[in-house]
């Protein structure tokens, strides 16, 4: 009979590779992460601070640095929000109930990771834009969608549209519905069973996929670019004023751009510790006794 090795030993067993193979590999690996992450971040503050803290602080509280960061995080809250909702119920209607078309649906799903967020805001301006489907009727009644919040919204949403529910249904899936079923059984209501059963179980995955959502809302580019009519202290989120003034001539400018992008960069640092962080606990909430077992 063959056997199983648990995740500890096949561990071990890889840890028998020749020194050579495995200081190569290690060597590999910082090296490309050096290049592609730990440089590009030391190179962002560098230039933040070449002509001196005046000039980076002056550049983050300037009106329109301020009035990027807080459509940023109006923006980035609604998308979240909506989200949220969406993949709630997503995740909840495909690992719980059988119904047709449910693999069309977890494909629809994906579609975001598929399209390119310019061609997204493309889309949003053929249907909402002044020459789109919907654009002249909106603006006779005054409900402008293109270069304005909603439509900065909706582009949001869209690309980061399957992060929650993805990261939802396998959450779901894997715990399986025992629990639930079982306090129904002792008479709970459905909105108790979700918030006293279902919903500490699967909080830690819908922490992480916040975060990721989150992430990415806060960072988006190509599609609100395309939709937000880059109106100066209007429609400017935190990306694209970075880029408007990395465009300027005067050598400020550019400083300007790099100390608004350690914003982001902070941001984004937090995002990955917290990330690493909801990972471990999602795993934990998925396989309570996984940590046991390796040990065994």
């Amino acid at each position: 009979m063959t056997s199983v090795l648990s995740p500890h030993k096949r561990l071990q067993a890889s840890k028998q590779d020749h020194w050579l193979v495995r200081l190569a590999l290690i060597a590999f690996t910082v090296a490309m992460l050096g290049s592609f992450v730990i440089g590009p971040l030391i190179n962002v503050f560098y230039h933040a601070f070449a002509m001196g803290v005046a000039i980076w602080w002056s550049a983050l509280v300037n009106p329109f640095t301020l009035a990027a960061l807080r459509l940023t995080v109006i923006v980035t809250v609604l998308a979240v929000g909506f989200n949220l909702a969406f993949g709630l119920a997503a995740a909840w209607a495909i690992a719980r109930f059988p119904f047709r078309g449910k693999a069309l649906l977890t494909t629809l799903i994906d579609l975001p990771f598929s399209v390119s967020p310019v061609i997204a805001g493309l889309i949003f301006v053929l249907l909402f834009g002044a020459r789109g489907y919907f654009g002249p009727w909106l603006i006779a009644h005054e409900m402008p969608i293109i270069a304005a919040l909603p439509g900065i919204v909706l582009a949001t949403t869209f690309v980061t549209f399957p992060f929650i529910a993805r990261e939802l249904i396998p959450v779901l899936e894997a715990l399986g519905p025992e629990e639930e079923e079982a306090s129904r059984t002792l008479g709970a209501s459905a909105l108790q069973m979700f918030w006293h059963v279902t919903l500490p179980n699967i909080k830690w995955g819908v922490l992480y996929g916040v975060l990721l959502c989150n992430a990415r809302a806060i960072g988006e580019f190509g599609a609100v670019n395309v939709v937000s009519g880059k109106l100066e202290g209007k429609t400017d989120t935190l990306p694209i004023l970075i880029e408007k003034l990395y465009q300027g001539m005067a050598a400020s400018a550019a400083a300007s751009a790099f100390a608004v992008s350690t914003l982001l960069t902070g941001l984004a640092v937090l995002t990955l510790v917290f990330k690493t962080y909801l990972e471990t606990k999602t795993r934990q909430a998925i396989r309570p006794g996984e940590a046991g077992e390796d040990h065994a």
